[in-house]
């Protein structure tokens, strides 16, 4: 980022459509360790810091919303030692960073399964949420443990159960309804889907949510992500012509 960034960021923003709400899928912390010949440990950490540094982006850019993927729900099927040292860096990132990310007015917010975490991680989750739940600036949502799929399945159970126990008519269920029953619901629908390292493809993220949104692929791995990467992501968003389906009259 540049020296300056307050001024850097004021002049790269004119001509810019800044999207409300940003979701990004965080890929290629491996493919950049092995590149460099490190273990992928070191990917790993290094994509801390690239969180870092979007979120403050975020920020600076004025978006509303910004969604980051950090462990899905097949991250599982990864080697135990890579996942315990993934959930370590989510505790040191907790610890180092919640205070930081208070005093700037985030809200931070972790959807995504809960069953089957050990208890000090809900712990954490549940500490986290509390602490910045009152905050009225950027809305960090991270997607722990998380996949899309499960996401509607359970989203359609708990209409169900309302609907069995005569509390919801059926006839009534509409978009809206299932939108409030997800994990994002209170959250706009992201404007953006940015994905690192040149694969495209969704990954089972926020497969409802991003029915209209833009899809932005950039070849970078995700630790070289930086304010270049993120304009560049920002000017083809702005190129493009959103009809949500209609048509330009």
């Amino acid at each position: 980022m540049s020296t300056h960034p307050a001024t850097a960021s004021i002049e790269a923003q004119r001509g810019l459509k800044i999207p409300r709400h940003i979701g990004v899928i965080m890929d290629g912390n491996g493919r950049w360790a092995k590149q460099r010949g490190l273990g992928r440990s070191e990917g790993h950490k290094a994509g801390v810091e690239a969180v870092r540094r979007i979120v403050a982006l975020a920020i600076e850019y004025g978006v509303d919303c910004l969604t980051l993927f950090s462990f899905s729900a097949e991250n599982w099927r990864r080697p135990p030692d890579e996942v315990r040292f993934i959930f370590g860096l989510l505790r040191r990132f907790v610890t180092s960073d919640l205070e930081r990310l208070h005093d700037q007015n985030v809200r931070i917010r972790i959807i995504g399964g809960r069953e089957g975490l050990e208890r000090g991680l809900r712990g954490i989750i549940h500490d986290v949420e509390s602490r910045t739940a009152a905050n009225t600036g950027l809305d960090l949502v991270i997607a722990f443990n998380y996949g899309a799929k499960t996401e509607i399945v359970n989203a359609t159970r708990a209409i169900a159960r309302k609907v069995a126990s005569g509390e919801l008519d059926p006839d009534s269920i509409d978009e809206a309804t299932i939108a409030r029953h997800l994990d994002t619901s209170g959250l706009p629908d992201p404007d953006l889907i940015l994905r690192t390292s040149g694969e495209m493809r969704l990954s089972n993220f926020l497969l409802w949510q991003s029915a209209y949104a833009e899809l932005v692929f950039v070849e970078e791995n995700w630790p070289d992500f930086d304010e270049a990467v993120f304009v560049r992501a920002l000017k083809s968003y702005t190129a493009r012509d959103r009809r949500f389906g209609g048509v330009r009259t």
